[in-house]
């Protein structure tokens, strides 16, 4: 029988969080993810990854303290569900999944959700596995979706109204990110470096409260680019995908 860990106070010091594990240029991101995490576990949130060295978890939280700007009551919103590398196709996610929607139910929720896309796009998950367990379409702003399984008859979660408009007054480059990721610290200072050498102008948002992700102006988990005013993607970047984003949008 696999076994799995759940994050907690007593036991995140000790423990890695899958994401950036063994890469020392993202350690600072993962000590800023886990202080993240300390104050949200009492929203919440659950963090179960498989006992191993690997990217295998999941993490989810009530829908109305999660950092998106989704609306909704008595919902779970999967923040991250991977399963990497030679873990892949062993039942893995199978396991995970099943334990947020039990969890879900057990908890008296009514439902669990997630961000997806109509075409797979990275950071997100994949919308043909969560729709085998049931997921249905929830709402939509353009190719993405929110998918959700309902357990009652309460209603679905939405998008935000200000989510919708996926624009920005902002005309340089402009990144909405928050410290729920730990790829994010090191990414905003390579391209904050890259910026300052090339002489190009770029606007940072930090989104650190509640308010301010889910008040959002697009879809949002854990990063968004702005370019012109329009939102261009959800992909956390480095200097060199920056750079192929930036030809192709120009």
């Amino acid at each position: 029988m696999n076994e799995y860990i759940n994050l907690s106070l007593e036991n995140i010091e000790k423990e890695h969080i899958c994401c950036a594990i063994g890469d020392a240029k993202h350690q600072k991101g993962v000590n800023r993810k886990k202080e993240w995490m300390k104050g949200k576990f009492s929203d919440g949130l659950v963090f179960r990854k498989l006992n191993a060295k690997g990217k295998i978890f999941i993490q989810y939280e009530p829908v109305e303290t999660a950092w998106v700007p989704i609306s909704g009551k008595k919902y779970e919103y999967i923040y991250c569900l991977w399963v990497a590398g030679s873990y892949k196709g062993k039942g893995f996610a199978h396991e995970l999944l099943t334990y947020a929607i039990n969890d879900a139910k057990e908890k008296g929720m009514s439902g669990i959700c997630t961000l997806t896309s109509k075409k797979k796009k990275p950071f997100i998950g994949e919308k043909k596995f969560f729709m085998h367990y049931g997921f249905e379409v929830a709402d939509s702003i353009g190719e993405y979706e929110l998918l959700a399984l309902r357990f009652d008859e309460n209603e679905s979660p939405k998008f935000y109204d200000s989510a919708r408009s996926m624009r920005i007054e902002q005309e340089e480059f402009t990144i909405y990110y928050s410290p729920a990721c730990p790829y994010v610290e090191y990414e905003v200072k390579e391209l904050t470096e890259y910026m300052k050498e090339h002489d190009i102008p770029i606007h940072f948002v930090a989104v650190d409260t509640l308010e301010k992700a889910k008040n959002v102006p697009c879809i949002f988990n854990n990063w968004a680019n702005f370019y012109k005013g329009e939102f261009v993607s959800n992909t956390i970047l480095n200097a060199n995908s920056f750079e192929k984003l930036l030809i192709s949008e120009r």
